[in-house]
């Protein structure tokens, strides 16, 4: 997809078209160019490659995708801000900006052995998504992390293990 207003190259959408990446048309000549966003007051910096922007969404997809995988998500408060880079390793990704508000900046990325954490945000009441790749996984996110999680667990209805 093209937007000719922005001059933009988009190679991404998200699944209800509220979001799209691309790369300016004068950046196509560049080996790995930079990536920008679409938001509600134009196209603004997302990372600086596109092959970073390529780990994001395959993360991203690996979090979000595939129905039957146990996912859960919670606000963290306060208290519970340093316990995720306590527990898990961060994932060596650029911060990058959530769609929904400076206040989500920056998106970090942390794992462990079939587990996979995404913090948007570093402030109060920033929010952190997680997978397992088992229900001892999730568990053991949920009991390293203890706050207020807001989904119900899925049994996984796929024998596929995830990439992480």
């Amino acid at each position: 997809m093209y937007d000719e207003c922005g001059g933009v190259l988009v190679f991404r959408s998200d699944n209800q078209g509220c979001a799209f990446w691309g790369v300016r048309l004068t950046d196509l000549d560049r080996d790995d160019p930079p990536v920008l966003v679409q938001a509600p007051d134009g196209w603004v910096w997302f990372l600086d490659r596109v092959s970073l922007a390529c780990v994001a969404l395959v993360l991203s997809e690996a979090l979000s995708g595939g129905s039957g995988r146990l996912y859960n998500a919670c606000e963290l408060p306060a208290d519970l801000l340093g316990a995720v880079p306590k527990h898990f390793q961060r994932v060596r990704q650029p911060g990058y900006p959530m769609l929904t508000g400076p206040e989500e900046f920056p998106v970090g990325w942390f794992s462990a052995p079939g587990k996979l954490l995404r913090q948007d945000g570093l402030g109060v009441h920033s929010w952190l998504h997680v997978r397992g790749r088992t229900r001892a996984d999730l568990d053991a996110i949920c009991a390293a992390v203890p706050g207020r999680w807001s989904l119900g667990y899925t049994e996984s209805l796929s024998s596929e293990p995830l990439p992480f």
